[in-house]
């Protein structure tokens, strides 16, 4: 049956601002359709026929087929759908090239760069207002081309290229463009024709500036190579997923806070102090076992608190008491120094957990769900400024794990159980936990019994006058044990998550971090108990802090070598059982949680350290350096993908604030109770012979008001800033008030997504509302005819 020829008039309005039009603007599509459905109910009541005029195109669009989606509809409702301009300048060369000719016309005309807001992001911008291509007598495809070389040779260098970065038209098109634009350039005749021919030292200059530029651009280039562990952290993540590439960033992490640790203390104690060292004393020979024990040979020296000295570093007179000497015009006060850099280091790293924590809140949450990140995997992942094989082999195998991630997160959605379902699986779970916290009780109650034990028989050891090789084996009695039952009981741990069926890994490994972190932290709290009651298991060193400062050694050298045992017969010879023995092709998984909570107990124990041992951090980045390289090496070499593939898009902030909670306020809460309240030992260390070692910050505070009275506002600054603890106080409601109202927004962020989301809804029911609407109008018009 013949169709009524209809005419359309869809009105296009001029711009006087010379602003390009959003391409987004709904209520100029509402309007078009509802000026057609009028238009069209008139024809119909009036039966007057008039010609179907299409808007102007460089080509016709094709007959549109009956889909799924269409289906039907009537041919003339089609193919109105298929010339809306959202649908036909994604296949028009011709209507891109015309749309940017506008632009590029507005833009000289105006003389000065646009900003970017101005500038138009979508790869498929509307064509409505852009008279050159609505025009019936348009210009073909050349016409137009030539046209859009004209008038981008008017613009200046960094507007020609800012212009043709933002055109969506191909590669082959956008070189066909700059030969063009480099051909007409350089003719003579064509300068002199725009009355700007370039003398010689402007061509020099632009010589220079395209230098100079190209060298910008080749050192961001050379960036990503300068990062740490650029190609390996990439090779992780395309391989194993963000689960297991969250582990290694989170060392990285680790890493960052403890060379910027080490750098304060070395600087402004280590350095100073091995400057001026202290009166020379008979130092024990080196054994080798000192690397072990951290005693011995290491017990006076630059490792631990007794070695420093309670002076004044650069006084002539310090070591000789007849002296007449001027004093230094800056004195440095070890004391003073020690105790200060360790608080600034301490709040200055609660800073940088801050700022990581409010940063790790707002990348944490993914903008759409499941389905639109799907899409956009599959759709726009790919990089097409990727040429070499190497990396192409690995942004493939980088997209197909995060498809596989994106497509286990969809399948894993929780299904609707029975309630005698539900009771089971909540009672199987009461009873994990019951058994988990009885495992927990135990281990802490065998740790206090074992130590008390150790402490009297190093006691008996002493005033036996045994040999000083065993004293020191004694010494790793106590780590020993505790590294065992940290390191046997995240096994255990995974059993009961085996019984327990969980449906989410993501739940499994919160539920296993969460019983690991409660063990190491119950434990290491009653260690601290016992090491400020003085309960420590020490040498025959007088300074109970050198001791403190030993046995944290100790733990932290343990540690990483049960790390390193667990990473042996726990990865590699078990997947020589799997193979060679049991004949399958399967492969340990990375356990994410036991591995986290080891590097957070280890960076716990440095945090711990750091008054007692200066240089524990430097211990803890060389942990941390062959750790890495370690568990690489061993994820590549005997690890599988994990089974359960799932998005760690929240497992940084997850570990972030573990580190920042648990750990590092536990540490800084110790550290200021010893520094406030515990009495330092009388013969050794920088601040032998004081009450606390807060008193030397007040003796020195005195002193310098007597000898300088023009600093009298520094003693302001410390009386009611530092003694006062209101100032404390508000700086710790400071930090947590930034913490809330990051988490605030990240939820009022999500808010907006949600009602955007829903007004997006809102507009295409609307459009298929006009869309039915139209589709109505034409049955009504094929009925009638």
């Amino acid at each position: 049956m013949a169709q009524l020829p209809v005419a359309l008039h869809i009105s296009e309005d001029t711009e006087s601002d010379g602003q390009e039009p959003s391409p987004c603007n709904e209520g100029a599509m509402h309007t078009s359709f509802r000026q057609l459905i009028q238009e069209q109910s008139s024809l119909v009541e009036a039966a007057a026929g008039a010609e179907l005029e299409m808007p102007a195109r460089d080509r016709e669009p094709p007959e549109p087929q009956q889909d799924d989606e269409h289906a039907g509809y009537s041919s003339a409702t089609l193919r109105i759908l298929a010339s809306m301009p959202s649908r036909t300048i994604g296949r028009s060369r011709g209507a891109i090239i015309s749309q940017y000719c506008n632009r590029t016309a507005r833009l000289r005309r105006r003389s000065s760069r646009p900003p970017l807001q101005q500038l138009s992001h979508a790869a498929r911008p509307s064509l409505r207002q852009h008279h050159l291509d609505t025009d019936p007598a348009a210009a073909t495809l050349e016409e137009k081309r030539s046209l859009l070389v004209k008038e981008l040779l008017s613009l200046s260098p960094g507007q020609r290229s800012h212009m043709l970065l933002s055109v969506p038209l191909s590669l082959a098109e956008k070189r066909t463009l700059r030969q063009e634009l480099s051909g007409q350039r350089g003719s003579p005749r064509e300068d002199t024709q725009r009355g700007a021919p370039f003398s010689p030292c402007g061509r020099s200059k632009y010589h220079i500036i395209l230098g100079c530029r190209g060298l910008w651009y080749g050192l961001l280039s050379l960036l990503p190579a300068v990062q740490p562990w650029h190609h390996a952290l990439k090779q992780i993540g395309s391989r194993f997923g963000s689960s297991v590439l969250s582990y290694f960033l989170f060392l990285k992490t680790l890493l960052g806070f403890n060379v910027f640790l080490f750098l304060l203390l070395l600087v402004f104690v280590v350095a100073l102090q091995a400057a001026y060292p202290p009166a020379p004393a008979s130092h024990q020979p080196f054994t080798g076992l000192e690397l072990l024990t951290g005693a011995g040979y290491f017990t006076r020296s630059l490792l631990y608190y007794g070695y420093y000295s309670n002076v004044t570093l650069n006084e002539p007179c310090a070591a000789r008491p007849n002296c007449s000497a001027a004093a230094p015009p800056l004195p440095y006060n070890m004391p003073l120094a020690y105790v200060f850099t360790v608080g600034v280091s301490f709040f200055l790293t609660c800073i940088l957990l801050v700022y990581s924590m409010s940063r790790s809140f707002g990348e944490s949450y993914r903008v759409g769900g499941p389905v639109g990140d799907l899409a956009i995997k599959v759709f726009c992942a790919w990089d097409f400024k990727v040429v070499r094989k190497r990396w192409v082999k690995l942004q493939s195998e980088n997209i197909r794990t995060q498809l596989k991630e994106l497509l286990a997160e969809r399948q894993s959605r929780s299904h609707p159980r029975s309630p005698c379902r539900q009771l089971e699986h909540v009672a199987v779970r009461l009873l994990a936990w019951g058994l988990s916290l009885g495992t927990v009780l135990g281990c802490v109650v065998a740790v206090h019994y074992f130590s008390e034990h150790m402490h009297a028989v190093q006691q008996d050891a002493g005033s036996r006058a045994s040999g000083e090789r065993r004293q020191e084996a004694v010494l790793l009695v106590l780590p020993l044990v505790v590294s065992l039952i940290n390191a046997a009981m995240p096994h255990l741990y995974n059993l009961l998550a085996t019984w327990e069926k969980w449906d989410s890994p993501v739940l499994e490994v919160y539920v296993a971090i969460c019983r690991n972190l409660v063990l190491k932290m119950v434990v290491l709290g009653l260690l601290c108990y016992q090491w400020l009651s003085r309960k420590v298991v020490c040498s025959s060193e007088a300074c109970w802090e050198t001791c403190v400062g030993q046995d944290l050694y100790r733990f932290v050298v343990m540690d990483f070598i049960f790390t390193l045992l667990d990473t042996i017969f726990g990865e590699l010879v078990w997947r020589l059982v799997l193979e060679k023995r049991l004949k399958r092709k399967q492969r340990p998984e990375f356990d994410i949680a036991r591995n986290v909570l080891e590097l957070i107990y280890g960076q716990t124990l440095t945090w711990l350290g750091v008054l007692f041992s200066p240089l524990l951090p430097a211990v803890q980045i060389v942990k941390l350096l062959l750790l890495f390289y370690i568990k690489k090496t061993s994820l590549m070499q005997n690890c599988q993908s994990p089974s359960k593939p799932w998005q760690a898009s929240r497992m940084s902030t997850v570990f972030i604030t573990l580190l920042c909670f648990p750990s590092f306020l536990g540490a800084a809460i110790f550290l200021s109770y010893t520094i406030w309240s515990v009495k330092p030992s009388e013969t050794c260390g920088p601040f032998q012979g004081m009450e606390t070692i807060y008193e030397s910050g007040k003796t020195w505070v005195r002193l310098l008001e007597k000898s300088n009275p023009n600093i009298t506002w520094f003693t302001w600054v410390h009386q009611y800033l530092l003694e006062n603890t209101f100032f404390l106080f508000f700086v710790s409601g400071v930090l947590l008030a930034v913490i809330y109202f990051n988490i605030q927004v990240v939820k009022g962020q999500r808010r907006i997504i949600r009602l955007l989301k829903e007004q997006i809804a809102n507009e295409g029911e609307d459009k298929i509302f006009l869309i039915q609407k139209l589709h109505s109008v034409y049955e009504q018009r094929e009925r009638r005819s």
